[in-house]
């Protein structure tokens, strides 16, 4: 399976009008990398076949935005990827998706970065993954390692298009 990782894109603030963390909602700039993503992962022909969300609002936001600018079905939520995701219960969740090529997840911080230590083998490596990036790993079953094929910064992917 290919795993694109979506990390959401840049949210208000915590201390602005929205004080719960779950109802933070993307600003006009994360909704715009969301787009972009859609763009560039469109024109090199890697749009996902499936694409799951955290049910946090800046998440699916992020989702909603990508798949509309894809042109692609909307996206399906998924308890198991919101905040406090936990590495092995991803892989044993996107077990479920077997039919699927390409599966795209759109999530947080520092769950993505825990999901690409684990399926690398790299545990203690300092990942980040930025708001708005794309990260591609090949997930080689049934060992539940993964390549990885590539990242994509948002800052990078604005002079990509």
């Amino acid at each position: 399976m290919i795993l694109l990782l979506l990390r959401h894109g840049k949210a208000e603030d915590h201390v602005s009008s929205v004080q719960n963390d779950f109802l933070r909602p993307l600003t006009d700039k994360g909704l715009e990398q969301a787009r972009q993503a859609a763009r560039i992962l469109g024109a090199a022909d890697l749009l996902p076949d499936l694409v799951l969300s955290s049910p946090l609002v800046r998440a699916r936001q992020t989702a909603d935005a990508f798949t509309l600018a894809a042109k692609i079905p909307g996206p399906v939520i998924q308890a198991w990827l919101a905040s406090g995701m936990d590495p092995q219960t991803a892989l044993s969740e996107l077990a479920a998706f077997p039919e699927f090529e390409r599966v795209m997840i759109v999530g947080h911080e520092p769950d993505f970065s825990r999901l690409i230590q684990y399926t690398l083998g790299i545990s203690g490596a300092a990942i980040e993954v930025r708001k708005g990036s794309v990260t591609c790993l090949e997930i080689v079953p049934p060992a539940r390692q993964a390549v990885l094929r590539f990242l994509i910064p948002h800052k990078l992917a604005k002079h990509m298009e």
